[in-house]
């Protein structure tokens, strides 16, 4: 079993750090960028035995028949991480395809 992100998604994941920090979600670079480390971990780590839901229609212009697994990192932000699950080889994989908070994609749930 393997999970792999798009660049796009990669990308999003290296922005996110400088925004944490100018947006003063943390006072310090590194604990920004350990708040997103530890969610990629816990992404790789938990999306295949995480309870996955379908995902609405509005993300589809990310990929068709995708699914979503929610990961909550505080009493305020929850992460909604939209992937596809297919067999390659007999091994499970998890394509990472886009990633939102509550702030963000919530309302199209």
């Amino acid at each position: 079993m393997s999970v792999i992100f798009l660049p796009e998604v990669r990308k999003y994941f290296n922005n996110l750090i400088p925004v944490l920090y100018e947006k003063e979600y943390f006072g310090f670079k590194e604990t920004a960028k350990k708040y997103v480390d530890d969610l990629l971990v816990e992404i790789v780590t938990n999306l295949p035995i995480c309870l996955h839901k379908p995902a609405s229609n509005y993300f589809d212009k990310y990929g068709k028949n995708m699914e979503y697994a929610v990961f909550k990192k505080s009493k305020h932000t929850q992460w909604y991480v939209f992937f596809r699950a297919y067999k390659e080889d007999d091994e499970e994989i998890y394509q990472v395809r886009y990633i939102g908070n509550n702030h963000t994609v919530a309302q199209y749930l």
